[in-house]
C-alpha cells in the first residue's frame, strides 16, 4: 500500500508508492539533443560572452582569452541585473521590487563533450572553487539576501546549451524554499539544541537503507520523503552552515562525493537530465536591524546539495494539492544506486 511521508526539513508530505518493484530501466527516458554551430562557452570564443568575472587559469594567460580551466561570466540574457536600486513599491495588497540581482554562468570545463559526471575529482573541485569565490564576492553586496547556485543538465532540465555549465543568481529576497528550511532548522534547534540535519543524518546512517555513499566525510542519500524517483541529497558530515567556508581539502572531498553521485546516476539511468541546487546559508549583515534575524544560523543550519533527475512530469494532482507522488520508494532507489559501479567507463 502507498504511504504518506513527512519531510521535516521541507515541511511537506509526499505520497510514496510501493505497489510493485519497479526497475531502473523503466525510468530511462529518450534524451533530447541539441547541436550548435559555434559554442560561446568553448575556448577561442571568449568574445561571444560578457567579460569574465572570475577564471581559474593554471598558466600565465590573460583574462577573456583561452587558457582557463573554469570560467565565470555574467549571463548574456540575465533575468536580474546588478545595476540599479530595489525601489520597493506597494499598491494595496500588492508589492514589487525592481529586478535587481546578479545572474552568472559558471563554465565548468573547456571540453564541449564532457559532462560534470565525466570530469575528474580535481576538475570538479575547481568548479566548486569557482562557486566559493563567487559566493564570497557577491555576498559583499548588501542588497542581496540570498545567493542561489544551481545546475540544469539536459534540455529537459532547462539547459539550452549542451556545454557543461551551472549558474548563480543573487536575489534581494530570501527564497520561500530556503526560508522554509531555515525556519524548520531554527525551530528544531530552539527545541532540542541540535542541528536538524545533523540529527537526520545520524538517523539515516543508523538505518542505512537510504544511504548511497558514505566515506566518513560526505554522505549521499535518497531522502525518506523523496518527491521524485532517484532524488538525492549530498551532505557534509561535519556540521557547517556555509558552503563558502569550505577549505580547499573539503572541496576536494565534496567533489569526490559529487562525482560518485553523478556517475552512479549516469551509469544506472544512461545520463539522465537533472537539476541540482546548492542550499547554503544566506549572507547575514553583521549590523542587521532585524531582531533574531538568523542569529543562530551557524549552529542550526547545515549546507547541502539537492539533486532531482527529470524523469517524470508534474501533473494536475501535484499542482493542485502540493502532494508529490513518487512511484519509486527511496529505499529501492538507494539500493539500485549502491549496486552501480561508478568506476565503469562513462
Amino acid at each position: 500500500m502507498s504511504e504518506f511521508r513527512w519531510d521535516p526539513l521541507k515541511g511537506t508530505w509526499v505520497i510514496t508508492e510501493n505497489q510493485r518493484l519497479r526497475q531502473p530501466r523503466e525510468f530511462i527516458i529518450e534524451r533530447q539533443r541539441t547541436s550548435i554551430t559555434v559554442c560561446p562557452f568553448c575556448p577561442g570564443q571568449e568574445g561571444k560572452t560578457p567579460r569574465e568575472v572570475y577564471a581559474l587559469r593554471p598558466g600565465d594567460t590573460q583574462p577573456n582569452e583561452p587558457g582557463w580551466q573554469v570560467r565565470v561570466v555574467p549571463n548574456k540574457f540575465p533575468v536580474l541585473r546588478i545595476e540599479g536600486e530595489l525601489n520597493q513599491r506597494s499598491s494595496g495588497l500588492y508589492h514589487s521590487l525592481q529586478g535587481v540581482g546578479a545572474h552568472e554562468v559558471i563554465i565548468e570545463t573547456t571540453d564541449h563533450q564532457r559532462s560534470l559526471a565525466q570530469l575528474e575529482v580535481l576538475e570538479i573541485s575547481a568548479v566548486l572553487q569557482a562557486y566559493r569565490a563567487r559566493l564570497l564576492d557577491l555576498r559583499q553586496d548588501r542588497r542581496f539576501r540570498y545567493l542561489q547556485i544551481f545546475k540544469n543538465h539536459g534540455v529537459e532540465a532547462g539547459a539550452p546549451l549542451p556545454h557543461s555549465h551551472s549558474q548563480l543568481m543573487a536575489v534581494p529576497i530570501t527564497p520561500p524554499v530556503i526560508r522554509s528550511e531555515l525556519n524548520a532548522c531554527l525551530a528544531h534547534y530552539r527545541t532540542t539544541g541540535n542541528c536538524l540535519i545533523c540529527d537526520l543524518l545520524a538517523k539515516e546512517i543508523a538505518d542505512g537503507q537510504r544511504v548511497v555513499f558514505n566515506d566518513g566525510r560526505f554522505l549521499v542519500l535518497a531522502p525518506y520523503a523523496s518527491c521524485f524517483p532517484f532524488e538525492l541529497r549530498l551532505f557534509p558530515l561535519q556540521h557547517n552552515h556555509d558552503f563558502a567556508l569550505q577549505s580547499d581539502q573539503e572541496l576536494i572531498d565534496c567533489a569526490r562525493a559529487l562525482q560518485e553521485m553523478l556517475r552512479r546516476l549516469f551509469r544506472l539511468l544512461e545520463d539522465p537530465p537533472y537539476n541540482f541546487i546548492l542550499h547554503t546559508a544566506p549572507p547575514v549583515p553583521v549590523e542587521t536591524t532585524k531582531p533574531g534575524y538568523w542569529q543562530t544560523l551557524a549552529s542550526d543550519y547545515h549546507w547541502h546539495i539537492e539533486l532531482v533527475p527529470r524523469l517524470s512530469q508534474i501533473a494536475g494532482f501535484e499542482w493542485g494539492s502540493g502532494f508529490f507522488i513518487n512511484p519509486l520508494p527511496p529505499e529501492d532507489a538507494a539500493r539500485f544506486l549502491r549496486a552501480t559501479d561508478p568506476e565503469l567507463a562513462l
